[in-house]
Order: structure tokens, then C-alpha cells, then sequence
């Protein structure tokens, strides 16, 4: 779909307001800068909340310039994590719980992610450590306390990319561990509706295909045609309930590597509830 005439800047002013309240329900979720660009895209374009048996994605309706400047404005709001320093590492493991098993962990490829989800205490209401990609390789010890727990599953939530599914692939192929997909895949992203950028033509063509093993030939074409979604364009209260139901609700029985993508059908984002 095609994105909607430039907003004017009162309008997109109103509606960055009402998209703050809405990331932040319910109990004042803390959220990042770009799940509120997202959350500002489903005000002003409210196409998400069709039936999610027609699947679809849709174009922004507002630029990333425009929102940042309609932000800047507002000279903060409530809810809104600051940016992290680049390089600051995501670490949600104590040195004295390394004696302990973990049953679970979770891997952010999007580093605000990881720290939005601890921000909002996913580490302690699933009992899961969340990191970042970037700061793979695990800590020898952290490694060590997964394989005490006996059962312990790797949990990796990337985007609908090219780069998100060599996430997942990189951290399954690094760890001895069952590791596991949250998703997004483009199937996902369409049955959420959610919003979708596009690549420069540079970045477009055909994808390697160890990466789009499994998904539909409809998936493949959308990445192909330079299309993603990012975790963050999901609601931050959905993507909380999601991931606490999905690290809770899982063992480390071992998938064979040839169905590491044909689960992503089956798993993650298409089992959430809705809101």
C-alpha cells in the first residue's frame, strides 16, 4: 500500500501524543524511540487492525525525519528510554548467578530491543538473560550455566531481513545449544499488518539460499524486492506478552538444522496472542 499525502506538523504533533500514551499502555511500559515511530505510523495510518487473514504490510505514512522533528518538539515524554551509548553492552547476568542453570536465553539482534525488554523487567518475569548480538560470543561461564540446566534453549528475536535471518543463523550455528526462532519472518509481518521499509535498489536481488530455505516463494520475493519489518514496528505491550509467553512456554528438545527456518511457520510471532 502506498503511504498517505504528507500530515501536516499539527497533526503529526497530536498524534505523536496519542502514540506515546498508546506504546506506554497498559502500566506505563517503557518503550524505545523507533517502536514510538512505529506506534505514530499505526495512528496515522490505522490499516493494521484489518483482518489478519488477509495478509499485508504497509508503507510509513510519515518519514523518520518528520517524526524526529515532531519529537524533538515535544522536549521529551513520559515512557521514552533514552538512547544507549553504541557501544554499551546488554547484560542481564550477574558474575554470582554463573553458578546457577539458566533454562532459557534470549538473543535481541536489535541491541534497543534487548534493552527495552529489560527495562520493562521481561529478564526477571521470565526468568531468561537478554543480550544482544552484538556482544556474542556468550561468557564461558554463561554457556557453562546453560548447559547445568539440562534443558536450556537459545531464543533469538530478529527481524524480517535478509540481516535478521543471518542473525538467527549466526547464533544457531555459534552454540552447541537447540537454538530457536521468535521470528520476524515476512509472513509475520504481514499477518500483524505492521509497517515495512524498503532498501535501496543497491541492497535488492536475489538472496542466498541457505537464508530463505523454507519460506514461501511469496516471502523470498518480498525480501527480494528489498521489503523488511522490524521487531520494533510490533506494539511493545504485544511484543512483551510474546516473548514472556514464548521463553516460558518452550523446552530444548533438539530440531534437526535442515527445519530451522520451516519453524519459524509455526513458531514465534504467528502463536501471539492478540492483544
Amino acid at each position: 500500500m502506498s503511504p498517505r499525502p504528507p500530515t501536516d506538523r499539527a497533526q503529526i504533533d497530536r498524534a505523536l501524543a496519542r502514540a506515546a500514551a498508546r506504546a506506554g499502555e497498559p502500566g506505563g511500559i517503557r518503550f524505545t524511540e523507533r517502536q514510538l515511530y512505529y506506534e505514530l505510523c499505526r495512528v496515522l495510518q490505522p490499516l493494521h487492525a484489518g483482518p489478519r487473514r488477509i495478509p499485508y504490510t504497509l508503507a510509513p505514512p510519515v518519514t523518520y525525519r518528520r517524526f524526529a522533528g515532531a519529537l524533538a518538539r515535544t522536549g521529551g515524554l513520559p515512557g521514552l528510554l533514552p538512547a544507549p551509548a553504541p557501544a554499551a553492552p546488554v547484560r542481564t547476568a550477574e558474575s554470582d548467578l554463573y553458578d546457577y542453570g539458566f533454562p532459557r536465553l534470549l538473543v535481541c539482534q536489535d541491541r534497543s530491543v534487548a534493552r527495552m525488554l529489560i527495562a520493562n523487567d521481561l529478564h526477571l518475569e521470565a526468568a531468561c538473560p537478554v543480550f544482544a548480538a552484538e556482544d556474542l560470543p556468550l561468557d564461558p561461564r554463561l554457556s557453562a550455566a546453560l548447559d547445568r540446566a539440562g534443558d536450556a534453549v537459545i531464543h533469538v528475536l530478529h527481524d524480517a531481513s535478509p540481516a535478521g535471518l543471518a542473525c538467527y543463523r549466526q547464533v544457531r550455528d555459534a552454540h552447541a545449544l537447540p537454538t530457536r526462532s521468535m521470528g520476524l519472518v515476512p509472513r509475520h509481518a504481514g499477518t500483524l499488518h505492521l509497517t515495512a521499509g524498503r532498501a535501496p535498489g543497491p541492497f535488492r536481488g536475489a538472496l542466498p539460499e541457505h537464508l530463505t530455505a523454507g519460506l514461501r516463494p511469496a516471502e523470498r520475493a518480498w525480501l527480494a524486492s528489498g521489503r523488511f519489518s522490524e521487531v520494533a514496528a510490533v506494539n511493545p505491550a504485544r511484543l512483551l506478552r510474546a516473548v514472556i509467553r514464548t521463553v516460558r512456554g518452550t523446552t530444548g528438545t533438539r530440531t534437526p538444522v535442515r527445519h530451522h527456518l520451516r519453524g519459524l511457520r509455526e513458531a514465534g510471532f504467528m502463536t501471539w496472542p492478540t492483544p
